[in-house]
């Protein structure tokens, strides 16, 4: 890689680019050409810009370099123009694996005499890298040139070496963290920063110094997508030179979502077996826990519960609720649990009442109806949000019992109650309350309670019997029909 360009080019290994705009000149003048004020003297490579527009590009490539140990890249170079504007920049670019080019890792546009910098280049067998220099013509005339370009077996002794960088594999929307260790010092004019390959670069985050001859510098890639995946290098620009470290990967990796949701194997009033059906989904494993969320489709409870197995019976829940059940995956690295997968959407079953209606009472009695109240209640007691009550009594008629039922339509109110109409007067009822739904039922206690009485019916006629006497009338009959109560006197 040393040339010192007083030989043909070819002899040190260097070649021209094919895909720029125009090439180097390399010129052996060992005395300054009166006719090219600005151009210097001696063996060197050269871009005479004048006559060029602005953004044409001439690349000049060094051979490959397969370096096992420490070494450092030492070359001069030389900008001038006459005018004294700058007539271009001078980019060096270091390109790894015959890979992407990239971005420079250092130029400059400053009109000067020679001067010198350095390149310490972190990348070792069996990876290889090749520099390369590049000048862009900026419009004006004048020249960039390079001389004396040393590969040197030991250190560079203005710029860090970096030791290896080490990959880093996250999970998206964490912060992804390079550690940059260099041999070296380093002062608050110099630069630091991770340049990546087509991806953003990543300024320092914090630096630590333990000493003259070592430091670390982290540097952040935050909230990282799948887009910061790739590869990352230590950049250190100093006044001597530039440090630049091997390409370590970014990996991000995209938690892992089911594709399905979950499906159901079995229903309770108060469980639900299901089936987790993650096997397929969308982002990445291993997966190394899995979860199963579960809330009520109408309200803000939910629950999530470690899994260790393909099925699972979620317990201890309400009955006739809906709940809609998600499975949560995750894989290694914080932040790599997903998100949860598509719900399924199901019910619990009806349980038995817990228990039949209390307090019950009689508001009010007459002769032909009652009215009673209850205790009331709500879903704690029906344990579904189907039920009915229905008011069940009997009595006995023209020798016969009677059995009748009404259902109760007053079942939301604070103070429930029923009216029992068409009743006969003076007649022993007996009342209770069931409270039913799809799955059970509960009875109230029983309730005995007499009618009014009433106005009985008429004496029959045909039973009204009478004797005469001297002195008074004998007469007879039969009670009423219906006496509806204690007959305590007729009147004749």
């Amino acid at each position: 890689g040393c040339c010192t360009f007083d030989e043909p080019l070819g002899s040190c290994g260097y070649s021209q680019s094919d895909d720029d705009d125009l090439n180097w000149d390399q010129v052996n003048a060992p005395v300054k050409p009166s006719s090219g004020q600005g151009m210097p003297s001696g063996s060197f490579m050269l871009v005479n810009t004048s006559g060029r527009f602005a953004g044409q590009k001439a690349h000049l490539l060094m051979p490959h370099l397969k370096e096992n140990d420490t070494h450092c890249i030492d070359f001069h170079y030389y900008v001038s123009s006459k005018s004294g504007a700058s007539p271009g920049t001078l980019n060096v670019y270091v390109k790894v694996n015959d890979g992407p080019v990239g971005n420079p890792v250092w130029n400059t546009s400053i009109t000067a005499t020679w001067n010198r910098a350095e390149l310490a280049i972190s990348t070792f067998w069996p990876n290889f890298y090749q520099v390369v220099f590049e000048v862009v013509t900026s419009g004006h005339p004048g020249y960039v040139a390079i001389d004396e370009v040393k590969v040197l077996g030991h250190p560079c002794t203005k710029t860090p070496h970096f030791l290896r960088l080490q990959s880093v594999e996250v999970n998206a929307g964490q912060f992804a963290t390079f550690q940059c260790t260099a041999n070296g010092g380093t002062d608050s004019s110099d630069r630091l920063w991770l340049q990546g390959i087509y991806v953003r670069d990543a300024p320092l985050k914090d630096i630590k110094v333990f000493n003259a001859r070592r430091f670390v510098a982290l540097f952040s890639v935050v909230n990282a997508t799948k887009r910061d995946a790739g590869n990352y290098r230590c950049m250190i620009r100093t006044e001597g030179g530039v440090g630049v470290s091997n390409y370590a990967e970014l990996i991000v990796k995209e938690p892992p979502v089911p594709i399905a949701p979950p499906q159901l194997s079995s229903v309770g009033a108060t469980y639900l077996w299901i089936q987790l059906n993650a096997n397929s989904i969308n982002g990445d494993g291993p997966i190394i826990q899995r979860e199963v969320e579960y809330r009520t489709s109408s309200g803000s409870w939910y629950d999530i519960q470690p899994v260790d197995s393909t099925s699972y019976k979620i317990g201890h829940l309400d009955p006739d609720t809906e709940y809609e059940i998600s499975v949560l995956l995750t894989r290694p690295g914080e932040g790599g649990t997903g998100s949860p997968g598509p719900a399924l959407k199901t019910r619990t079953k009806c349980a038995d009442p817990m228990r039949g209606p209390r307090r019950l009472e009689v508001v009010e009695i007459k002769s032909r109806q009652i009215t009673i109240c209850w205790e009331p209640f709500g879903y704690n007691v029906t344990r579904c949000h189907q039920y009915n009550l229905t008011v069940h009594y009997r009595y006995q008629a023209g020798g016969q019992e009677q059995v009748r039922e009404e259902v109760s339509w007053d079942t939301e109110s604070s103070h429930p109650q029923h009216t029992i109409t068409n009743l006969s007067p003076y007649t022993n009822v007996s009342i209770k309350l069931v409270l039913m739904n799809p799955e059970g039922r509960k009875e109230s206690q029983e309730l005995v309670v007499q009618t009014d009485e009433d106005v009985p019916s008429a004496v029959p006629l045909e039973s009204i019997q009478g004797s005469t006497f001297e002195e008074k009338i004998f007469l007879q009959w039969r009670e009423p029909a219906q006496t509806y109560g204690v007959i305590t006197l007729y009147e004749v």
